[in-house]
């Protein structure tokens, strides 16, 4: 089976974050828009929570702090690549401080629908400098897994048309004017964020699922995946932390 590693951050710590007491672990499920993550999260939740495990699930723009603004700000169609790097970015620190941290303290598998490397990779197609969005998104943990979803443009596009029947402004990045068109803009910025989340699949390790395949295939793949991270040693680190703290107060 698959060691579960201590968790750390890329970069400097949270104030007031010892990694050491975060006994819950991190998955991540990333991957380009309408490649079907958040219907792999669904499922997977509903798994693990059969399976016994307290479970958070969490994604972009859901912040108590500023996901209301980011929907709001995007009905207008007018945010800038920076500001909507920094809106994003803003989300994820809100969420890391008060949902996922607590979580993984509480001994919870955290699974999240995209991570920073979504924003970095959002920010890079957008042509903004790598290393300064690296610079900016270094508070975050490294997870214990992240899970690629990939697919081409062409089965991005299929699942658009076959699904929503329209695409998205943004999702086609229709706010850089890149395409002549929402079709043609959409595959122009998808084949961006692809490359861009390519390029970080060695650095960060990320484990490549192949997403061209039905759903019901790739939820079995990350079922398979998912359950090598010795879960259930959550629950004996958490109870001998506790054990810890109690003796630590009688002393």
């Amino acid at each position: 089976m698959q060691q579960p590693q201590p968790l750390q951050f890329y970069g400097d710590a949270l104030p007031g974050v010892d990694p050491a007491e975060l006994h819950g672990r991190l998955i991540v499920i990333e991957g380009p828009d309408a490649v079907g993550r958040t219907t792999q999260v669904v499922q997977l939740r509903q798994w693990l929570e059969q399976e016994g495990h307290a479970v958070l699930d969490t994604g972009m723009a859901r912040s108590a702090l500023v996901g209301k603004g980011i929907q709001q700000a995007k009905q207008g169609n007018t945010l800038g690549p920076v500001t909507m790097t920094l809106f994003y970015t803003t989300d994820f620190a809100d969420r890391l401080e008060n949902e996922i941290v607590p979580a993984l303290r509480a001994g919870f598998v955290v699974l999240t629908d995209r991570y920073i490397f979504s924003i970095m990779a959002r920010a890079i197609a957008r042509g903004e400098d790598r290393q300064w969005i690296e610079r900016v998104a270094g508070f975050g943990l490294v997870p214990h897994a992240v899970y690629y979803m990939r697919a081409e443009v062409k089965d991005l596009v299929s699942r658009v048309v076959l699904g929503r029947g329209a695409f998205d402004f943004w999702e086609s990045g229709m706010d850089i004017g890149i395409g002549t068109d929402m079709y043609d803009s959409f595959v122009r910025y998808q084949t961006r964020l692809i490359r861009a989340l390519d390029r970080m699949a060695k650095k960060y390790e990320f484990t490549i699922i192949d997403a061209s395949r039905p759903p019901e295939e790739i939820f079995l793949d990350l079922q398979h995946r998912i359950s090598r991270l010795q879960l259930h040693d959550i629950r004996k680190s958490a109870r001998a932390e506790t054990g810890r703290r109690t003796k630590a107060g009688k002393a």
